[in-house]
């Protein structure tokens, strides 16, 4: 199926690229997407290139790459015979498990289209998600079957694959693991999916086991065939599927190898394998490229870790891993910061920490770089760019602030209201041109037409400054601007300086309207330090911030609302305070 959301936009002049003289030596000012023209191609030659070496361990089960290719054929083939059409969409609806990685090769090769879905979902979240992207068919943990079982009824899944913790850890761990979940833990709540009427729910290793027997006929895949339906994390609104081509994220796994390369090849050896953390949410964009498409194509080691949340299961995980590279977000790293045992992990070949989903903190990215030996360096990206748009350099002397420089073969141009281009320093929306943005909004062509310049560039709802140098600092999303008094408020501002007070674990400010119009900045705080009260953090953000920056409102909470990635919803906490 070939995407026709959104028309090639017309080649215009390229804005002044400034970046470029800032890249780090042995990156190229841009990449060729035809050399990996879509990702089934970039999979197989990973399984042809890498077939010994380990792709995924988790739970201590260790899939080579050729696991992952006789496997992911197998699901794939079974998919087939089911009657799908090539571009119907696959719903995964797991967490970062080794049945993950089989299934998004097995949806790919078979010529459909994967769907990430969230397994914290709630029933209203996930009929959503699966009516908006049609899918037909669903792969899911049984933990979370019944969310599924509450909605199936009003959507087009046919077909849904249960799959459980054991299926992969052979019989008797497996079996063990299962028993543990279901009946000493009671992860997996009871629930019945219905049957019948050309609606079909079969086991994972079921279907593998059919899948042996059946031929995978290989799609006539191009590169603008639709590879995956990206939803957003919903801050500002309904979640949207962006859709995103084989040649969008080819291109940007091709464009993160080019940043990395440089680095990696500073390794002891670097041409053994490597080990890339996952513990972000495989279900999103960030890790799927970062991680297992980019670990494909390089013949990494991927370390999935199913639950973010067990930080002292997360220390315990890492332990006894020698780790290369290892994405992640502010909330992830200052949670293993205060973890023990931590600290006495093996970090001597620990080459690449990358940032995203939200700013981080100064403090973390002192204290991680003194725990580690590695500095964290921020990046900047979209569901909407496959994602990844921008990165600094992976050797800073010095934590700066901004989110980098932007990838080889891709543009930003900061820009007004009405689209012209604002000079170095001045604040404006980011705006991202390049082969890794996508096609357009799933099913909505005019907010398509919306988010895009008539010269292709792409609006990203972000306020950003480009010094003159090409570094971009991210000012704040557009849509959560504060306006006190008829001045620009940005809460990112306003956290920072909050966040710096020792008694802060994490804030959040957002706008709540004035009884006499306008709004005022309120501030939602996770104390560090019981005994931090209202006037104490006041008075700290009164002596670095100008009267109507400072919080009118602090409330103190148990935690803040953030999305997979860490990402704070500052909708959701406009709507409680509502």
């Amino acid at each position: 199926m070939t995407a026709v959301l959104a028309e090639a936009a017309p080649e215009a002049p390229s804005c002044a690229r400034p970046w470029l003289t800032s890249y780090p030596a042995g990156v190229p000012a841009g990449v060729e997407p035809t050399s990996c023209p879509h990702l089934v191609e970039l999979l197989e030659a990973a399984f042809r290139r890498h077939a010994n070496r380990d792709a995924a361990v988790c739970m201590g089960q260790r899939l080579s790459f050729a696991d992952l290719d006789r496997l992911s054929a197998r699901l794939g083939a079974w998919l087939q015979a089911q009657g799908l059409k090539p571009g119907d969409r696959v719903a995964l609806m797991m967490p970062n498990m080794l049945q993950y990685s089989i299934a998004v090769a097995a949806v790919l090769r078979a010529g459909f289209v994967v769907v990430g879905v969230n397994p914290a979902y709630t029933p209203r979240e996930l009929a959503h998600q699966l009516k908006d992207s049609g899918a037909r068919a669903l792969i899911v943990l049984e933990n979370f079957a019944r969310t599924v079982a509450d909605v199936i009824d009003a959507t087009e899944v046919r077909h849904v694959i249960l799959t459980s913790v054991g299926d992969l850890l052979g019989w008797w761990k497996g079996s063990l693991a299962n028993f543990a979940r279901r009946h000493v833990s009671k992860q997996v709540p009871e629930f019945r999916l219905p049957t019948g009427d050309g609606r079909t729910v079969v086991r994972f290793n079921e279907a593998l086991r059919h899948g042996e027997r059946l031929p995978l006929r290989k799609p006539a895949l191009r590169p603008d065939d639709v590879a995956f339906l990206q939803y957003t994390g919903g801050t500002t609104g309904v979640s949207k599927g962006a859709t995103l081509l084989h040649r969008n994220v080819a291109a940007n796994v091709l464009q993160i190898e080019a940043w990395f390369r440089p680095m990696l090849a500073r390794l002891p050896d670097p041409h053994a394998p490597l080990t890339t953390v996952c513990v972000l949410p495989l279900h999103h964009v960030f890790a799927l490229t970062a991680c297992l498409l980019l670990g494909a194509r390089m013949g990494h080691l991927n370390l999935l870790v199913p639950d973010a949340g067990d930080v002292p299961g997360l220390v315990d995980t890492l332990r006894g891993h020698k780790l290369h590279i290892f994405p992640g977000a502010e909330a992830i790293f200052g949670a293993l910061l205060q973890t023990p045992g931590f600290h006495r992990l093996d970090f001597s070949e620990l080459a690449i920490t990358s940032g995203g989903g939200m700013a981080l903190q100064p403090a973390t990215a002192e204290r991680w770089l003194q725990a580690t030996g590695c500095p964290i360096v921020e990046g900047y990206g979209l569901s909407e760019t496959s994602p990844a748009v921008a990165i600094n350099p992976l050797d800073p002397r010095e934590f700066n602030g901004s989110v980098g420089l932007p990838l080889p073969s891709t543009e930003i141009s900061i820009r007004d209201d009405d689209g012209q281009q604002l000079p170095a320093g001045e604040p404006g929306e980011i705006c991202v041109r390049g082969p890794q943005v996508m096609a357009g909004y799933w099913r909505r062509p005019e907010e398509t037409a919306q988010a895009l310049w008539h010269d292709g560039f792409f609006k990203t709802g972000d306020i950003g400054v480009m010094d003159e140098r090409g570094f971009v600092r991210l000012v704040d999303r557009k849509k959560d601007l504060i306006l006190v008094g008829g001045l620009h408020v940005y809460p990112s501002e306003v956290e920072q300086v909050a966040g710096q007070h020792p008694g802060v674990l994490a804030c959040a400010a957002v706008g709540v309207p004035e009884p006499r119009g306008g709004e005022a900045v309120k501030l939602f705080v996770v104390r560090r330090d019981a005994a931090l009260d209202e006037d104490a953090l006041a008075r700290h953000c009164a002596r670095q911030l100008a009267a109507y920056k400072r919080p009118r409102f602090i409330e103190f909470c148990a935690e803040l609302p953030r999305n997979g990635v860490g990402k704070i919803l500052r909708r959701e906490l406009r709507a409680l305070d509502a």
